[in-house]
């Protein structure tokens, strides 16, 4: 039962995340034409986010390495703003109302803030 209270609690402090993103970065943006559709596309973004990280940053984070190690993890900043863009795009093709402008400053800036707000939400919500 932990399990699941830990997924869900990710899962919305994600779709809150992703909420704030589409609020305060120009560029990122949801077109839908109700409350009800637009929880929906959020929660459907963050679980394809969800994947996207689960699957590829330990890849990348192998096979790149080395470049972790040269910028002193400051490649992570254009490697989730990788992973934010690849999001988008798969949302679009699943017909998701969902849609991310470009890499700089939208990408890496929906990444980074995605980033802060799970941590603060999962830092509060996941209390004992």
């Amino acid at each position: 039962m932990d399990f699941l209270k830990g997924l869900l609690i990710r899962l919305g402090s994600t779709v809150v995340a992703f909420w704030l993103a589409t609020l305060l970065i120009p560029g990122i943006t949801l077109d839908t034409g109700s409350a009800g559709e637009a929880i929906v596309t959020l929660v459907l973004v963050s679980v394809i986010f969800g994947v996207v990280n689960a699957v590829l940053q330990p890849i990348i984070k192998t096979v790149g390495c080395g470049f972790y190690l040269l910028t002193l993890g400051l490649i992570a900043l254009v490697v989730n703003g990788l992973l934010f863009l690849l999001t988008s795009w798969i949302a679009e093709q699943a017909d998701l109302p969902f849609h991310v402008d470009g890499f700089w400053p939208e990408a890496v800036l929906g990444a980074l803030l995605v980033g802060i707000v799970t941590w603060i939400l999962g830092a509060i919500l996941d209390r004992d």
